[in-house]
């Protein structure tokens, strides 16, 4: 660790979305050779604040200064040619071009007269793609590569640049135990180099282990910084979020224990188990429905102790397994309903997208709920969630006794919403091939605990056998 003068400073930086403030004031600084881990739970502004450093987001207010230059406000590519790289959460491939090529376009001059590469780039682009661990992939798309290799593609796209300072955004996400240790070992060669690491994740345990210092964000500001252990055993940090997972009890029946689960925005996350596993404690807890132990947050905001019309209002809509429409209402007296609490014009708007969504619907308009077919009422119960515009949909086994017909077309339906809204999913589901190729990441619930996550190519290898 360099205990000189900073290279990164930050102060004052604060960032507001209307009425929300994301980052609050936030001061840090960075050094050559360390790495400082930004820790905090879901929605506590960390990847806002990395966005504000790499110029994807412009400050309300504050300064970022590289070695004296000031960065605040300027575009990303400045700052990426200032000496800043970032590594999304998220990969961000040129998808026609190979992982060699993709590597390659961080080592090629920004001018138009210099975008055919040599053979010095294209040999530095192969080494630091098998330093990443891509060697035997190179020649490969970005679409045929599983994961952890895409995780891998974006390290290596990051350092092409030679930054000297790396942010770099939930890298443990998603990996298994083993991908946790080699991403780990690769991180801490940025620092061996001397560039200065700025690491964002969750994972409290796997950014203990490797950082030098750290700093705890909660609702957009700095709660504590110091030293891993001293952070961690902070009082103000262990009640907001590592003071245990979620917890429910029916008497003194454990049905939840200790559930650690993440949303990401526009995420589709399938909650997966059989039946009494936990699934719709799990979601009834998140709507508010049932008491819990544990810290419920949702864009900044803790909500386990809000009313279930409070959550909803925020955003968090549920569609229960039993569907729980009105049964002598009418589809389109259901479906309004569920628009009450918006202006005419909206809801009439609303209610024309979902009757292209479903369009079984438009036909049975007049038609009492209950004479409906399973099918329809799953369809409608649906659709009159979706009326109330959530930001998150919990949808709690909407297959259940479905013909495979009905199937398609929810998968379908599922498939539309992911490709033209920005509306956030969790699916729970005892059948596993519906839940599967809709979402980002797997969770498995067994006796109320999670078993294991994952992204979905993963599950058959690694949960199929315990699943079933």
């Amino acid at each position: 660790m360099n205990n000189g003068a900073p290279c990164l400073e930050v102060t004052g930086l604060t960032k507001r979305f209307g009425g929300l403030v994301a980052v609050k004031g936030i001061d840090m600084n960075l050094h050559r050779g360390e790495i400082l881990g930004l820790i905090g739970p879901n929605g506590s502004g960390k990847s806002t604040v990395m966005k504000l450093i790499m110029g994807i987001e412009r400050p309300n207010e504050g300064s970022i200064r590289l070695n004296d230059l000031e960065l605040a406000g300027k575009p990303t590519h400045q700052i990426a040619r200032a000496g800043i790289g970032i590594v999304f959460q998220h990969s961000r491939p040129l998808h026609r071009q190979t992982v060699l090529e993709n590597i390659l376009l961080g080592l090629l001059p920004d001018r138009l007269t210099s975008l055919i590469p040599d053979q010095t780039a294209i040999d530095q682009a192969r080494s630091i793609g098998e330093r990443c661990g891509l060697g035997d992939v190179l020649n490969r798309l970005p679409a045929s590569l599983p994961f952890a290799d895409l995780r891998r593609m974006e390290m290596a796209k990051a350092i092409a640049r030679d930054p000297q300072v790396v942010l770099v955004d939930e890298p443990f996400a998603g990996l298994t135990s083993s991908e946790v240790k080699t991403f780990a070992a690769l991180i801490e060669t940025f620092r061996d180099e001397g560039r200065a690491v700025l690491l964002v994740d969750h994972n409290v345990k796997s950014v203990a282990a490797m950082v030098d210092r750290v700093l705890a964000m909660y609702l957009g500001e700095k709660i504590a910084e110091g030293s891993a252990a001293d952070v961690i055993a902070d009082p103000t940090v262990r009640r907001v979020y590592l003071g245990g997972g979620l917890e429910v009890f029916y008497g003194k029946a454990q049905a939840l224990e200790n559930i650690d689960l993440i949303v990401h925005e526009r995420e589709f996350v399938s909650i997966v188990g059989l039946n009494g596993a936990g699934k719709t404690t799990l979601f009834n807890a998140i709507s508010g429905l049932i008491p819990a132990r544990g810290s419920i947050t949702w864009q900044g905001d803790v909500r386990g102790k809000q009313t279930p019309a409070a959550i909803a209002r925020a955003g968090i809509v549920q569609c229960p397994e039993t569907r729980e429409l009105f049964g002598d209402m009418s589809v389109r007296e259901n479906l309004d309903l569920g628009g009450q609490h918006q202006s005419k014009a909206d809801s009439a708007e609303r209610l024309e997208w979902l009757l292209n969504l479903f369009p079984i619907l438009k036909s049975r308009a007049g038609q009492a709920a209950r004479t409906l077919s399973g099918g329809e009422q799953q369809m409608l119960a649906i659709a009159r969630a979706l009326m109330m515009r959530p930001k998150l949909l919990i949808l709690d086994e909407p297959t259940l006794g479905l013909a495979p017909v009905i199937l398609g077309q929810l998968s379908d339906a599922l498939t539309i919403l992911r490709d033209t809204t920005d509306i956030t999913v969790l699916l729970g589901e005892q059948n596993v091939t519906f839940a599967l190729p809709h979402a980002d990441r797997v969770y498995v619930l067994e006796h109320g605990r999670i078993i294991w996550q994952g992204p979905p190519d993963r599950f058959a290898d690694e949960a199929g056998a315990a699943y079933l």
